[in-house]
Order: C-alpha cells, then sequence, then structure tokens
C-alpha cells in the first residue's frame, strides 16, 4: 500500500485513543469493585448518542468494509438493501421490542427465553447463539480483516488475525461493555468520517481529480449496478430475489439481527433510560443511510477502474476495497485503514463481550455454579472472551477459499435466525406460546434449513429464510392450541408501555420518507 509517514501517524494516533480511552474508561472509582452490571451493561448509564455509535460501531465490521463491497463490485447497490431496511428495523425493535426487554430488566436474550418460556428454551437457545458467534460471526471477522490487512500492507495473513485479535483484546477483555460502548464513539467517527472521505477521494480518482465527473462516470458507466430490485435475470438474482427482498426473507434476517441478537442489543439494555434507548436506535437508523456510501459504492468504483483498465482484474470481489485503498494518496491511507481497522476491533470488541455475557450469565451460573459472586461472574466473562478469540483465531484461516464473505455470513446466519424470530415474536405478542413450541421451532430452525440447503440448493437463501420462520411459527401455534396451557397474568404489559416521544417519532417520519425517496429513484 506504500503507507508515509503521516499515514502511519494517522493511524497510530487512532491506536493510542483507542486503547488509551478503553483503559480509562474501565477505571473504577476507590473502594469500588467491577461487578456484573458494570461489566455487562456498562452500569446501565450509556446517553443515547453512545447507544447508536455503539450500535453502528458494532455492526460494521470488515464484513462490511470488504465483504459488502465484494458484493457491491459484483452486484451493485442491490445489497445496499440489507443496510437500507436495517434503518427502518431499528424504528420497530425501538417501538415494540426494547420496551419488553427493559420492562423485564434482562441482561441477555436468553434470559427473556427464561422468563417467557423455561430453562430447555435458554439453554438451546445459548448454544446456538455461541456456536455460531464463535465459528461465523468472530471468525469471519478476523479472516476479513487480515484478509484487509494483507492485501493493503502485506502483512501474513495469520499475523494479521493475531494482530487483530491482541488489539481488539488490550482494552474489551478487561473493561467489558463500559470500554466497548465508549471507545465505540471514538470508532465511529473514524469509522463514518474516514469512510466517506474514502468514497470522495476515490470519486475524485475516478474523475480524474474532478467529484463531479466521477459521480457522472460512475452512473454511466455502472448503470446496470444501480438497480435496488434485481429481476430474474440477474446472475445474483439467488442472492438478492427480486421484491422478495423487501417483503420476504430480510425482515427476518433484519428483526432477528437487530432485536434478538445479544451482539447488538446488549447496548440498548445498557442506555440510561427505555427514553434514551429508543432515541439511540433512531440516530442508528439515521446513520445506517448512510452507510452504503461507505460500505457498497467502493465496490461499485472499483468495477468501473477494473472495467476502464485503470486497475488489474480482480481475483476475487472481495479484493475490491482493498485494492482501492491502494490507490488512495498518501495522508489519506492512514485515515482510510483507521476507519477499517476501527470497524474491525469494535466488532472484535462487541463480539467477544455479547459471548462472554451469555456463557457467563446463562450457561455458567445457571448449570454449573449457581452460587457464583458477581467478582466471579466478571472473571469468568473475561476468561471466556481469551478462549473464544483463540478459537476463532485458530479457525479464521479456514475461510480463505470463500467467493464473497458477506454472503456465506448471511446464508449461515440464516440458519438460526428464523426460528429465533419466531421463538421471540410468539413471547411478546402470542400470549398462548408454550416451551414445547419453541423448543419445537429452535429445533425445526435447523432441521428446516437444511432440508432446503440440500434438497433443494438453488433456492434462493432468503425465500428459505422466509419460509422456514413461517414453518417455525406454525409449529409454535399447533403446540399452543395442542397444549392449551393457560395464560400467565405477568404476560400483558401495562397500557402505555409502547408509547414514543415526539422527537422519536419525528425521527421515523424523516427515515421513512428518506427510504421511499431512495427506492423510488434506483428500484
Amino acid at each position: 500500500m506504500g503507507f508515509e509517514l503521516i499515514d502511519t501517524i494517522v493511524f497510530v494516533t487512532y491506536c493510542i485513543l483507542v486503547v488509551g480511552i478503553g483503559l480509562w474508561v474501565s477505571r473504577e472509582k476507590k473502594g469500588h469493585v467491577k461487578d456484573s452490571k458494570d461489566y455487562f451493561l456498562a452500569s446501565k448509564a450509556l446517553p443515547w448518542w453512545a447507544v447508536g455509535a455503539s450500535l453502528i460501531a458494532s455492526n460494521i465490521s470488515a464484513e462490511q468494509f470488504i465483504g459488502m463491497s465484494g458484493s457491491g463490485f459484483k452486484i451493485g447497490m442491490g445489497i445496499a438493501s440489507y443496510e437500507f431496511m436495517s434503518a427502518l428495523t431499528l424504528i420497530i425493535v425501538a417501538m415494540f421490542f426494547l420496551p419488553i426487554y427493559i420492562h423485564r430488566g434482562i441482561y441477555t436474550m436468553p434470559q427473556f427465553l427464561e422468563q417467557r418460556f423455561d430453562k430447555r428454551v435458554k439453554g438451546v437457545m445459548a448454544i446456538f447463539w455461541l456456536v455460531v458467534f464463535v465459528f461465523v460471526n468472530l471468525t469471519s471477522i478476523l479472516y476479513l480483516g487480515a484478509l484487509a490487512m494483507q492485501n493493503i500492507m502485506g502483512i501474513d495473513l495469520l499475523w494479521g488475525i493475531i494482530g487483530l485479535a491482541v488489539f481488539s483484546a488490550v482494552y474489551s477483555i478487561y473493561g467489558g461493555l463500559k470500554a466497548v460502548a465508549w471507545t465505540d464513539v471514538i470508532q465511529v467517527v473514524f469509522l463514518v468520517g474516514g469512510g466517506l472521505f474514502t468514497t470522495y477521494v476515490a470519486l475524485e480518482l475516478l474523475g480524474y481529480g474532478d467529484v463531479m465527473v466521477g459521480i457522472k462516470e460512475l452512473s454511466v458507466k455502472a448503470s446496470d449496478k444501480f438497480d435496488m430490485i434485481l429481476d430474474k435475470s440477474h446472475p445474483s438474482y439467488n442472492e438478492l430475489p427480486g421484491i422478495g427482498v423487501l417483503i420476504g426473507g430480510l425482515w427476518v434476517a433484519n428483526l432477528y439481527y437487530w432485536g434478538c441478537n445479544q451482539y447488538i442489543i446488549q447496548r440498548a439494555l445498557a442506555a440510561k433510560s427505555l427514553g434514551e434507548a429508543q432515541k439511540g436506535l433512531v440516530f442508528a437508523g439515521f446513520l445506517k443511510l448512510l452507510l452504503p456510501l461507505i460500505v457498497v459504492i467502493p465496490g461499485i468504483i472499483a468495477y468501473v477502474l477494473v472495467q476502464d483498465g485503470r486497475i488489474d482484474a480482480l481475483g476475487k470481489p472481495d479484493e475490491a476495497y482493498p485494492t482501492l485503498l491502494a490507490l488512495l494518496p498518501s495522508g489519506v491511507k492512514g485515515l482510510a485503514f483507521a476507519a477499517l481497522v476501527a470497524a474491525i476491533v469494535s466488532s472484535l470488541a462487541s463480539m467477544m463481550n455479547s459471548i462472554s455475557s451469555i456463557f457467563t450469565l446463562d450457561i455458567y451460573k445457571s448449570h454449573i455454579n449457581k452460587n457464583i459472586s458477581d467478582q466471579g461472574m466478571v472473571n469468568v466473562g473475561r476468561i471466556t472472551s481469551v478462549v473464544a478469540l483463540v478459537i476463532a483465531c485458530a479457525a479464521s484461516p479456514l475461510l480463505s477459499n470463500l467467493d464473497q464473505a458477506f454472503q456465506y455470513i448471511q446464508e449461515f446466519t440464516g440458519f438460526v435466525s428464523p426460528g429465533a424470530l419466531a421463538i421471540f415474536l410468539s413471547g411478546f405478542f402470542y400470549k398462548r406460546a408454550t416451551a414445547n413450541g419453541a423448543l419445537a421451532a429452535a429445533i425445526g430452525t435447523f432441521v428446516f434449513s437444511i432440508m432446503f440447503f440440500f434438497l433443494l440448493p438453488d433456492f434462493p437463501f432468503m425465500d428459505r429464510m422466509a419460509i422456514v420462520f413461517l414453518l417455525c411459527m406454525a409449529l409454535i401455534v399447533i403446540f399452543a392450541l395442542v397444549e392449551k396451557k393457560p395464560v400467565k397474568a405477568e404476560l400483558t404489559y401495562p397500557k402505555d408501555l409502547f408509547k414514543t416521544t415526539t422527537s422519536f417519532k419525528i425521527g421515523t417520519a424523516i427515515i421513512i420518507v428518506a427510504l421511499t425517496f431512495i427506492y423510488y429513484i434506483w428500484w
């Protein structure tokens, strides 16, 4: 990549800021010992802007910068539906999911499942989540981040994996969610600011020094890449099956990810209040509208540069973003690389904290040592983070044969999401749903998904998720009708639980108008 002194200074400044702030906020007042509430929920003291920033920093990682840019290179703006629809999903989660979680005072998603159903459902889903978090999410983040470092700076893949793991562990394992959330505020500044500036410079490069010319070149030479809804003739239709993206499986993926996923929702649970949490999700929704400019457009720019012969053909789509970074001028490279690393380490830190939360609170305390002290839980959480990171480091190189890592992550997470979403939605709003029905859905999501995967390999995985979700809901309803158990009084929520503020409603309206305009323009 050819780092100059200014690039090194920018990147080193970023590293010092993150580690310094992470360690500083991890300090405790004299005489206070960090307890489980401090470690796993940041003392429930996060303001709305920290919640929103942490949500985006945790969500955006190498899988977006590298993976989604790769899909932008191959597919185009259609892949941005993941980002645009997430903005609307965040509103739904803020209105209907968060009030229930906070009303119940839970720390983890499995804890909600135990309160609503029973320990069997909690245990099964906790194990499912740990497997997916470690072997799909954590490994893919490490692999894609190290791949970027290899392509940009020539760092060996294995050493890149180890370096990223150590960097993220330095502050997050000791400080817990408080360190993760507050450093995310810094991370998101580098991530969004550096990412937008990288796109600006890339457009300038495409336009031979003129950004407006670059935008025109992009719209003319990549006009086929700006279809938000793909038709059946498109070679990537199976990955983004037309109108089904808007009305089918993408809703399953998004509602599960933003509303039932410990990795994400833990930030909202750590807010000062429900109102602060909801404002934080709206803020994250606004940032989501910007993200395609950062993670998809660069891939399309790289596509045009390849078509023009200005850069060599890529070995695979996931090389688009690293190749583009190598073309940036001195000074910008350091900022762009800092943005990329910020996305990676913030996601690693968040994922480790969620893994440690679920293992410590839902497995270790429930089944191994029920009388463990608060300090003991903090120590177990730290050890769990280290073990998960070591396992992920060992497994990450195995992903090197993937063509589009982002699609791999979505497809295999899709084995869990339909059943999990069905369980949570029925737990929220279907009072007659039973523990046996939820358990059947937890098992059914894997059985149905595997059947589709092997018997109908060419069936679009988004459509598969939608059908599996409906089948899991059907299982829950059938068990409820057969068992006919009485409804628990605790399932009746206060009438004003789902009320929202005027500012929340205004923010929601702006996001909906913006999304309507985007899809009208690029339909």
